[in-house]
């Protein structure tokens, strides 16, 4: 392999296992329902796919891969041992601090299937707990109750896991701002590493969507919504974590390295069903239903979608995921991407404008959402939707 290759590779990983025990009320993912999947034929899909891949983009060093799903952690014993034996022998080649992070739910991760996951690999575990009250969990569709997590991460640190991440939600039905803070204190309790929180999104093909449309969903109002994240942010920085990206909170030195890949607009490989990747300047998106992706991936490469990504589009990218991280985007890095276009000369009307509704400030590297533009994350990326393509529109 030349050495050209070996930097222009990706260096990060993807690969999304789509079975669950059920769907969830609110999940949009492509994920289905376990029973009656064919999950071996799913699995030797995913590595023929694995084949194609390397065969048409090999491999370099890879520093960062990310198991999600779906339930990763519903594979069997000897499912998971086969999955992540199929990995390490197409993508041979890992940095000696790879972070390898799969996906769980608690409740499907008893000791021996930790011991595999350990054994082929992983070592970081990022596990959906979404809040610490029974019924909150009951009223949005999770199968887990409260025990179930104590007891997965204790088996994950009895097998030497010990760089564990869990999900919480907020502005869930029913929930109000002491539940929050129920939660955000139980979570805080377990010291882990890293925390994401998110709020929920009512997303289209869902039962939640449903639910909406019939005003038979008790959401908490934009306020209160906007009170729980100001605690959160405020209860998160007390207890020292930093808060690196909008929905993610980490001690020094945990953040998500993976997601990171995909915040700095970065080539990632995306294997299985439904996935995208980006690589060489294009995306792709997977065939999403399983046996159609199965029977796809024994023929090639299993796409539903394949195109180029032209320039602006690349640097509209850049400033809508870069923003997202709290230390912003870099006037460097962005050279560095874009062979010595300035994003200053890019952008100047959205910055100035930003700039002016104190939406984001100058930074020494180049610039990050302020405060406010913290709680108005969507105006600041929506200004650079389409504009550089509106841009050359107007200019003919």
């Amino acid at each position: 392999m030349n050495s050209n290759v070996q930097n222009d590779a990706p260096r990060a990983i993807y690969m999304h296992i789509p079975f669950c025990t059920n769907k969830c009320f609110y999940c949009d993912f492509n994920s289905y329902v376990l029973k009656d999947q064919p999950v071996m034929d799913y699995l030797r899909a995913l590595e023929r796919e694995m084949e194609y891949t390397v065969q048409q983009t090999p491999p370099g060093v890879i520093d960062t891969i990310f198991v999600g799903g779906g339930t990763p952690t519903v594979l069997k014993n000897d499912e998971m041992e086969y999955f992540l034996q199929s990995i390490r022998k197409h993508f041979p080649n890992w940095s000696e601090n790879i972070e390898f992070t799969m996906e769980a739910n608690p409740g499907t991760t008893d000791l021996e299937k930790m011991a595999i996951m350990k054994a082929g690999g992983v070592n970081r575990v990022s596990f959906g707990v979404q809040a610490f009250q029974n019924e909150l969990l009951t009223g949005i569709g999770r199968i887990h109750n409260i025990d179930d997590v104590y007891r997965s991460l204790e088996n994950a640190r009895k097998v030497g896991l010990n760089n564990l991440s869990i999900d919480l939600m907020f502005g869930l039905p029913n929930q109000t701002l002491e539940m929050l803070s129920y939660s955000i204190d139980r979570a805080l309790e377990l010291d882990l590493p890293h925390y994401s929180i998110y709020s929920l999104k009512v997303e289209e093909n869902t039962l939640f969507h449903t639910m909406f449309q019939k005003n038979q969903l008790p959401l908490p109002d934009e306020d209160d919504e906007l009170n729980m994240y100001l605690l959160l942010m405020e209860r998160m920085k007390k207890a020292g974590y930093e808060q690196y990206e909008i929905s993610n909170f980490a001690k020094p030195g945990y953040s998500s390295r993976h997601n990171t890949t995909y915040w700095h607009n970065e080539d990632y490989y995306g294997l299985g069903a439904g996935a995208h990747g980006y690589v060489g300047g294009k995306r792709h998106m997977n065939i999403k239903g399983v046996n159609p992706y199965n029977e796809a991936a024994m023929k090639g490469l299993p796409r539903l979608e394949h195109f180029e990504v032209d320039r602006e589009e690349a640097m509209e990218d850049f400033m809508m995921v870069g923003l997202r991280l709290l230390q912003g985007v870099s006037k460097e890095r962005f050279v560095r991407q874009f062979n010595g276009a300035q994003l200053d000369d890019i952008f100047r009307p959205q910055i100035e404008k930003l700039l002016r509704l104190a939406l984001i400030e100058p930074t020494a590297e180049g610039y990050k959402l302020s405060e406010k533009g913290l709680l108005f994350g969507n105006d600041v990326f929506g200004e650079f939707v389409g504009s550089l393509v509106q841009e050359a529109e107007t200019a003919k």
